[in-house]
């Protein structure tokens, strides 16, 4: 009875392992369950990663192959063997892979492979050549106080000093850049890079009142001008590789942008030069030195103007910048500049108005030396994102001050933050700034605050009506309070070809904003910023008007961006903004001003 329960016991287990065996091949094909072989059903095959059978041992007779299981990828090709590994096919090269397969692409279509592009070397190995055509449209009304030509106006209801404020800016621009570079850049910057940026600029502006553009008045209320600029022209060298993560020293020479900190407060515009920049520890560390002179620029466009002579103001700065300090996410960044200026010739620009020196106060030629130490930040404190910047102006006047003869001493500063916070698709802001204000135009200190050549990215940017339009300060020169694309509260001329003026009113603001992402390819913003002048006294003196307020008012703008490819391709924006006056404004302008900006600008990228 004990023998014949064995043979059932092992009958049964044979049975089992078949029915699970079959259902295993269904399932798993080509695996075999490990307590199967533990109990003897199958045998362990010896490893053939081309068979797809599994060898099972019957009682008395050798092992026979299953049948074949189904191939789950029959077309799959086999692997080199090992003693073979290396031995491919040969293609020209990786950028040619796809041209290799047969596949190629327009040489007009910017979206694959083209050698216009950069996407494939354009000679040798490793030279490449990559080409950007920008068209960009700007269509402006705007309102800005305008003054009465002492010629009169053919406007009713204009007096003696104000005239109508209404305004249009129509302005085309075609950027061709052509860049020229060798090297692997898939790890490391260029050997040596060469780039050409031309740009070309129409621009047509209408007012209402004659003499508002030109100084001669029986050119009319309206300009045509056109302008070619060079805004690139430079030549670059990877003289250095420092580690073996390409940690890199580099120059730079010629006509090229340059950004002094992270928000342009200080110095952003493109400039010939020499730079040296470079980094270290895994990108932890980098540094800019550069020295820069600058050119004269075309008033009505802002393009570079090759054909004068370049400018006696020279730039020297020093900047080094720490990733992830003090905190993870966060860069910071001190840096210190020197700008010499010796400009002391009379200059006019092509409408025939003065720009240095400027018409204010004395209206004397000035030189003078500043130095700018300074720290900034930017990046992310946890979910907070925050920007920082902080400068002091420390330097003299030698020629004497905009209303003084002797020398002055410049003892000027400047703080800036922006934080701002996402909640899923809404990021509110908050921004806030001081520059300082010279609050005695006839003593030996000029302590108002200005910059080299700011560009500031904030508080709204260019949306703002108080950063985008230039409002001309009527009845105490030929300045703006402040300049075009600018925050301060300066008193220049004009901010392409006029000098840094340190006896100003100074500015103060604070504001609040919001982006909404409606869309990947639709973005609104708003802000609301409240703006003071931070001295009034240099006001009061250059107007010879007593009691001005500080108070300037309430920048409220709104704008919409549009990317319908969700790319950089094509931009539309559109923007309005308002500047409602406060009680400063309204002792200057009086109460009549209409201050307005609506701004259509599409642009295309190729």
């Amino acid at each position: 009875m004990r023998r014949i329960a064995l043979h059932l016991r092992t009958f049964g287990l044979g049975l089992a392992g078949a029915l699970f065996v079959g259902n295993a091949q269904a399932d798993l094909p080509g695996i075999q369950p490990d307590w199967l072989l533990l109990f003897g059903v199958l045998q362990a095959p010896t490893y053939d990663p081309y068979q797809s059978q599994i060898p099972r041992r019957r009682p008395g007779h050798p092992p026979e192959p299953l049948p074949m299981f189904v191939e789950q990828n029959p077309d799959a090709v086999n692997p080199a063997p090992v003693d073979q590994a290396g031995s491919f096919i040969p293609v020209p090269d990786r950028w040619r892979i796809m041209e290799a397969l047969g596949l190629k692409s327009p040489w007009y279509d910017p979206y694959n492979q083209n050698v216009l592009k950069g996407d494939k070397p354009i000679f040798g190995e490793d030279w490449f050549f990559a080409m950007t055509g920008v068209s960009d449209t700007l269509v402006e009304p705007r309102g800005i106080p305008t003054p009465v030509g002492p010629q009169s106006s053919p406007e009713p209801g204009s007096n003696d000093v104000l005239g109508d404020t209404d305004q249009t800016i129509f302005a085309q621009t075609v950027i061709a850049s052509f860049l020229l570079y060798k090297g692997d850049t898939a790890f490391k910057p260029p050997d040596y890079e060469f780039k050409l940026a031309l740009a070309l600029n129409y621009n047509r502006v209408r007012t209402e009142e004659v003499r508002a553009l030109q100084l001669d008045p029986t050119f009319g209320r309206t300009r045509d001008d056109g302008f070619i600029g060079v805004q690139e022209l430079f030549f670059t060298k990877d003289y250095r590789t420092a580690s073996s993560r390409y940690d890199v020293d580099e120059v730079r020479i010629g006509i090229q942008p340059f950004s002094s900190d992270f928000r342009g407060f200080l110095y952003q515009d493109n400039q010939p030069g020499v730079r040296f920049f470079g980094n270290r520890d895994n990108n932890k560390w980098q540094y800019n030195i550069a020295w820069f002179r600058r050119l004269e620029k075309d008033l009505n466009s802002g393009l570079n103007d090759v054909t004068k002579s370049p400018r006696d103001d020279d730039i020297l700065l020093a900047s080094l910048y720490r990733q992830d300090f003090p905190f993870l996410g966060f860069t910071s960044q001190a840096i210190v500049a020197w700008n010499r200026n010796r400009e002391d010739e009379s200059f006019y620009d092509s409408n025939g108005f003065i720009q240095r020196p400027a018409a204010i106060g004395r209206e004397a030629p000035r030189t003078y030396d500043v130095g700018y130490i300074g720290y900034n930040g930017d990046g992310h404190i946890g979910r907070l994102n925050l920007t920082v910047a902080a400068y002091a102006a420390i330097g003299d006047q030698k020629d004497g001050g905009v209303f003084v003869p002797q020398k002055t001493d410049i003892r000027a500063g400047f703080v800036a933050a922006e934080a701002s916070m996402d909640f899923d698709w809404i990021r509110v802001r908050a921004s806030a700034a001081w520059a300082s204000g010279d609050k005695d135009p006839y003593d030996d200190r000029s302590t108002g605050y200005d910059a080299i050549f700011e560009n500031p990215i904030f508080a709204g940017a260019d949306t703002s009506y108080w950063i985008r339009q230039n409002i001309p300060f009527i009845g105490g020169g030929g300045v703006t309070l402040a300049g075009r694309n600018g925050l301060l509260a300066n008193l220049h001329s004009s901010k392409e070809q006029g000098q840094s003026n340190f006896d100003n009113p100074g500015l103060r603001l604070i504001g609040l904003g919001a982006d909404f992402d409606l869309t990947p390819q639709s973005r609104v913003s708003a802000n609301v910023n409240h703006l003071w002048f931070d001295r009034s006294e240099v006001l009061e003196t250059a107007r010879n008007q007593a009691d001005i307020s500080r108070d300037i008012g309430t920048d409220v703008s709104v704008a919409w961006i549009w990317r319908p490819y969700a790319t950089q391709n094509i931009i539309l924006r559109l923007s309005a903004a308002t500047l409602l006056p406060g009680q400063g404004l309204k002792d200057l302008y009086g109460n009549d001003t209409r201050y307005y900006t609506v701004l259509g600008n599409l642009i295309f990228t190729y």
